[in-house]
């Protein structure tokens, strides 16, 4: 445990459920070198991560090379690391001390033109799926594009991971498809790595309207640590625990957790943002050099909330309660 973390925040991360909901490990399918960095959520106390293993325009092959990867890296390392195949091994985990590792996709190019891939995907270890990433698909709109709304595609989409049990996401996706999600999906609806634009003006960041709209459908909005999303490029954990605190006066402590969104690979992202500056809005920070919220911040995060004022039990929902909660509505395996 970092040596800033005071003995309160050391006592809850060992006590509570932590659940980061999003983070990204690089996607080279031959290379799992980065893999044993996982070890440091787990040092930290992380019992849940949810990993991707694709976005935007990458399609089946990618994704598929990919899940194949990590489950084969995770089934060699079961003493500390346990694949989630059901619900129940959330709490296995934690008794046994290992670190459960779910997967997520963002954007439905992993479809490509057919939805009954999402059992597939959920059956893979699956979790969650973003409608789009940035720029509109054939399901819907992205937040950088013209975004004409939910198709006719995406609703079959959806009605199967409603059958299947995956929870819908709606980072990275138009504001008209995601009213046209909200309003339709029969389960809660996430942000799994979303910041309230009222802290800070991004066109990646969501309006007030539409966290409302997500609380009160019963999803949750997990705050991601990138700085530009945050702020001036700050990832200190002062920003992120005042985008925590926006969210929570406003729709309240149940809908709010943690989506660090932490790369473990920081030249993989500058290559990203170097490769892919053709596709972003002029104007919007995306840059070499894009500050992150470490895991390792976790214990100054618990600290700053708990110097707001923050309840212990209102703490334990942020860490990791409220993403529970999601998941036993909506996954069909507890």
């Amino acid at each position: 445990m970092p040596a800033f973390a005071t003995s309160r925040s050391a006592a809850l991360l060992r006590r509570c459920l932590v659940w980061d909901n999003h983070a990204c490990m690089p996607l080279r399918p031959h290379d799992p070198s980065f893999l044993p960095q996982l070890q440091r959520l787990r040092d930290l106390g992380v019992n849940v991560v949810m990993l991707n293993v694709g976005f935007g325009e990458q399609g089946i092959e990618e994704h598929v090379r990919m899940l194949g990867c990590f489950r084969e890296w995770l089934d060699r390392h079961g003493e500390e690391f346990r694949l989630i195949r059901s619900g129940s091994d959330i709490e296995a985990a934690r008794r046994a001390g290992q670190l459960a590792v779910g997967f997520d996709i963002e954007g439905m190019n992993a479809l490509a033109d057919q939805p009954s891939l999402v059992r597939l995907y959920a059956e893979l270890g699956v979790r969650w799926m973003l409608v789009a990433y940035n720029r509109n698909n054939r399901a819907g709109g992205g937040c950088h594009d013209e975004d004409s709304g939910l198709t006719p595609f995406g609703r079959q989409v959806l009605a199967e991971m409603a059958a299947v049990g995956m929870l819908v996401c709606c980072t990275h996706t138009g504001r008209k498809t995601v009213l046209d999600v909200m309003h339709s999906h029969p389960d809660p609806v996430i942000f799994s790595h979303s910041n309230p634009r009222a802290v800070h003006e991004h066109a990646r960041n969501i309006d007030d309207e539409l966290i409302r709209v997500c609380a009160a459908r019963g999803g949750v909005i997990g705050i991601n640590g990138i700085g530009i999303f945050l702020g001036n490029n700050d990832a200190s954990s002062a920003a992120y625990v005042r985008h925590v605190d926006h969210v929570v006066q406003l729709v309240g402590i149940d809908h709010v957790g943690l989506g660090l969104d932490y790369v473990f690979d920081q030249h993989e992202l500058d290559d990203y943002v170097t490769r892919m500056r053709h596709t972003f809005p002029p104007g919007v920070g995306y840059e070499r050099g894009i500050r992150m919220v470490a895991p390792e911040q976790l214990p100054e995060v618990v600290d700053a909330l708990l110097s707001r004022g923050y309840r212990d039990a209102d703490v334990e929902k942020v860490l990791g309660l409220n993403w529970l909660r999601v998941a036993r509505q909506v996954w069909k395996d507890f």
